[in-house]
C-alpha cells in the first residue's frame, strides 16, 4: 500500500543493447533450467532441506532500499537468517524494449539507466548476507508492483511458477505472484491489488476477481500452504490503529453505492468478509494473530501512514503469514520488526518486515 494510496507513475525508457549473459554480476543467480516459465531444479543436486524461517517485506522500491537503506535490512537478514525472503513492490521493470514483448522473469537491461540499476541489484544480491540465496523475479512492464523470492541454496524448491492458475508460461499481471513448491508445502508470495476507492474496473472489480481466484486456489491444494506478502487488507478491528477513522475514510467525498465497499481500501467490510471466507474455506489461519491474541499499539501494525498529515499515527496490519491449519502446531514465532509512527525498523519502506519461524517440517 502506498502512502496516500496514490498509484506510481510509469517510467519510460529507450532501447539499448542488453547486458551479456556472461556478465559476472549475473553468475550468482542460480543454476536453474527454465521450462515454459516454470523453473525446475537440475537433477543430481544436493538433497533438499525444507525451509522453516521466512521473512516477508513490501520494499516500496527495492532499488531505493538498496541505495539508501541497505545496512538496516542487511542487518535484519543477518540476524534472522531466514531460509526464504519474499519481497513485494520491487518496482523493477521486466526485460525487453519499450513497446516490445517483455520477460517478467528477468530485470530490464536494454538502456543505460536500466543496466546501471540492474548492476546495483545484482551486486547487492551477490554480497553478504544475500550471496547464499537464489532469486526469482516476477515483474511488471514498468516500475510498478512486482515481486521477488529469495531462497537459500540449501532449500531447493521442486518447482517455481508465477500464476495462481498454474499455467506454465503465464505470469500474473504486474508480477503479483511467485509460487514455490517444496516437498511438504507450497509457499505463495503475493502483492495483492489495492481495492481502491471507487467501483470501477481498476479497483473494486479487480479486487473481487482476485479474491475469487484466491479462494479457488486455496481450496484445491493437495499440500499445506504458507501464504505471505502484502495482502492489502486488515482483517479485524484489532488490525488497525483507528477503526472509526478507517471505516469512515473517503476520497474526495465519494461514497460507494454499496455500504460494504465504504471506507479505507483494505478495511472495507466486503474485503474483510472475503478474507474471512478464504481463510475458512481454505482451512487457513493468520499466524501472527494465532500467536499474538491482543492488539499491540506499538508493534502490532505492518503499514504506517505518512508521519506528516492526516495519516500520521494511522496504522494497519496488511502484511501477513497465512498458513494451513495443519501447520499451526509448527508455529514457533511470527513477529513484526517495525514499530512507532516514525517508522523505526521499517528499513526505509512504509511497510515493516514480518517474520515467521516454524519447527522443522520433515
Amino acid at each position: 500500500m502506498k502512502r496516500f494510496f496514490q498509484p506510481v507513475k510509469e517510467d519510460g525508457s529507450f532501447k539499448k543493447p542488453s547486458l551479456s549473459s556472461a556478465d559476472p554480476l549475473l553468475s550468482t543467480v542460480g543454476d536453474l533450467v527454465s521450462v515454459e516459465g516454470i523453473h525446475t531444479v537440475e537433477a543430481g543436486e544436493r538433497e533438499r532441506r525444507e525451509p522453516c524461517k521466512f521473512l516477508t517485506w513490501n520494499a516500496n522500491s527495492l532499488l531505493l532500499r538498496m541505495k539508501k537503506d541497505l545496512p538496516e535490512f542487511s542487518n535484519l537478514v543477518q540476524t534472522l537468517d531466514p531460509d526464504v525472503i519474499a519481497i513485494q513492490e520491487v518496482r523493477m521493470p521486466a526485460a525487453g524494449p519499450k513497446g516490445g514483448q517483455k520477460n517478467p522473469s528477468e530485470l530490464k537491461d536494454d538502456t543505460c539507466s536500466s543496466r546501471e540499476e540492474k548492476q546495483v541489484i545484482m551486486r547487492v544480491l551477490s554480497s553478504p548476507p544475500f550471496q547464499n540465496y537464489r532469486v526469482w523475479w516476477s515483474l511488471s512492464d514498468s516500475k510498478y508492483a512486482g515481486t521477488a523470492l529469495l531462497i537459500k541454496n540449501r532449500c531447493k524448491p521442486k518447482k517455481v511458477s508465477f500464476s495462481l492458475d498454474g499455467k506454465a508460461s503465464k505470469h500474473e499481471p504486474d508480477g503479483r505472484v511467485i509460487l514455490a513448491e517444496f516437498e511438504s508445502f507450497f509457499l505463495l508470495n503475493t502483492y495483492v491489488p489495492n481495492n481502491g476507492w471507487k467501483d470501477d474496473e481498476n479497483s473494486f472489480q479487480r479486487r473481487r476477481k482476485w479474491d475469487k481466484r484466491m479462494l479457488e486456489f486455496v481450496v484445491q491444494l493437495d499440500k499445506p500452504l504458507i501464504w505471505c506478502g502484502d495482502l492489502n487488507v486488515s482483517h479485524q478491528d484489532i488490525d488497525v490503529s483507528h477503526p472509526d477513522f478507517f471505516s469512515n475514510a473517503k476520497l474526495n467525498g465519494y461514497i460507494p453505492p454499496n455500504k460494504e465497499d465504504c471506507g479505507q481500501p483494505g478495511f472495507t467490510l466486503s474485503e474483510r468478509r472475503r478474507l474471512s471466507n478464504i481463510l475458512s474455506q481454505g482451512k487457513l489461519i493468520d499466524a501472527y494473530r494465532f500467536i499474538h491474541k491482543e492488539q499491540d499499539m506499538e508493534r502490532g501494525f505492518s503499514w504506517s501512514g505518512n508521519p506528516v498529515g492526516k495519516y500520521r499515527g494511522k496504522r494497519m496490519r496488511i502484511d501477513y503469514f497465512i498458513v494451513s491449519e495443519k501447520l499451526k502446531d509448527k508455529i514457533i514465532s511470527c513477529d513484526m520488526h517495525g514499530h512507532g509512527i516514525e517508522l523505526e525498523g521499517f528499513c526505509g519502506s512504509d511497510h515493516c518486515p514480518v517474520s515467521l519461524e516454524l519447527s522443522q517440517l520433515t
